[in-house]
């Protein structure tokens, strides 16, 4: 047996003897759903579990409450692992951010007795707020906590087996009209209707998607629709989420959706404030030699893979990163057909057997590529040449020029 079979080895045996604890993450988690910046109780079993496992970790980071990071060995080469948590409103762990969790602890956990022999440094890092646009990611990035990192990954749960996650640039924005109330039968003509103000909005971006280009999208919420039938509504609110291709075809997307919501202001005679949510979520680049890498590592575990292209897209802050770092996010396929993310049909299935199996596999998977990455010389050194400062940039690619 090869040394690098033996580590990869080591890896998979790791995770098998601390299967019952990961996935009572897992469920803990899935039991617990929190919302995006509200993960206490994740994130606390998430580091407690790495505390144990000898990592030292540092809680409350970047002005985030639920953000950690995990650090274990001193090798040259670091490796970060994302680990999210979040829930979506309503419908819980819809999107298996439990699956995500358990699987990032366990990579690193696997890595452990690792690290020293492949010269390796293990980074966990707990993301809050994936979800929502809530880009816990971002903030992290900046705040220059992923300084030193040479190569990142993390995997998530989805209905096929995929290396490569179509994933399409984002951002949501909040549009608030404000208009004057009054009774709408005795003096209707008196007051400012901002309900009209986001009807005429609403019918705008309607026939604006006939001329959306491909994988372009545009979708919403109405998020406060007036106070009574009676009553001339004084305001309405909406969120409203842009998706596009890359970030450089993302913002005049954004421009378009924005006079959707002017043309209803104008129209009605109410103002119109918008207030975007954060900053946008970019466009992915994968490195292919990890998503090659995972892939077989996968495969030898079992998993069995979809032809890639022609998938539906999604959007996620760990995108950013892979503008910066070489970084992959492949999925984890369950047998959940035909649920999909986002329904409560989906969440049902990741808490199951076969969901526990997929976080498992997921955390082999992602050792096993790290394990490559650094067994590979000419790989190595490529990464460790490569400028793994973050937070201390004077600009980043999703920041518009002000």
């Amino acid at each position: 047996m090869s040394t690098i079979e033996s580590a990869k080895k080591t890896a998979e045996r790791a995770v098998d003897d601390r299967r019952s604890e990961l996935v009572s993450l897992s469920h803990e988690i899935w039991d617990h759903p929190e919302l995006g910046f509200e993960e206490e109780r994740a994130s606390r079993v998430c580091a407690e579990l790495l505390t144990a496992s000898g990592f030292s970790v540092t809680m409350d980071v970047a002005g985030l409450e639920t953000a950690f990071v995990a650090s274990y060995g001193t090798g040259p080469f670091v490796v970060g692992i994302c680990a999210e948590y979040d829930a979506l409103p309503g419908i819980g762990h819809a999107c298996g951010h439990n699956v995500i969790a358990a699987a990032g602890v366990g990579a690193g956990v696997a890595l452990t007795q690792l690290a020293d022999d492949l010269g390796l440094t293990i980074r966990v890092y707990g993301t809050p707020a994936e979800e929502g646009g809530g880009g816990g990611k971002i903030t992290m990035l900046e705040a220059g906590l992923f300084d030193g990192v040479h190569a990142a990954m993390m995997v998530h749960p989805a209905p096929v087996e995929s290396d490569i996650f179509p994933t399409l640039a984002s951002r949501s924005c909040d549009y608030h009209f404000h208009g004057k109330t009054a009774h709408a039968s005795l003096a209707p003509f008196e007051g400012v209707n901002a309900g009209d103000a986001m009807t005429i909005a609403q019918v705008a971006v309607g026939v604006m998607r006939q001329q959306l280009r491909p994988g372009e999208q545009v979708h919403g919420i109405i998020t406060d629709g007036g106070a009574a039938a009676n009553i001339i509504p004084d305001r309405t609110s909406a969120r409203y989420q842009a998706r596009a291709n890359s970030l450089a075809d993302l913002l005049p997307l954004e421009e378009r959706v924005a006079r959707c919501f002017e043309a209803g202001a104008h129209a009605s005679g109410a103002t119109l404030d918008m207030q975007p949510r954060r900053q946008p979520y970019s466009e992915f680049r994968h490195n292919e030699m990890m998503a090659t890498s995972y892939r077989a590592n996968a495969q030898s575990l079992g998993r069995t893979f979809t032809p890639r292209g022609g998938a539906a897209a999604g959007s996620t802050d760990m995108a950013n990163l892979s503008l910066l770092m070489p970084t992959i996010h492949p999925s984890l396929g369950l047998d959940c057909a035909p649920a999909v993310n986002h329904q409560p049909e989906f969440a049902a299935h990741c808490r199951t057997e076969e969901a526990d199996t997929s976080a498992m596999h997921g955390a082999i998977a992602m050792a096993m590529t790290a394990i490559d990455i650094v067994s590979d010389h000419d790989t190595r050194d490529q990464m460790l040449a490569n400028d793994t400062t973050c937070g201390s940039r004077s600009s980043y690619p999703w920041r518009t020029p002000s």
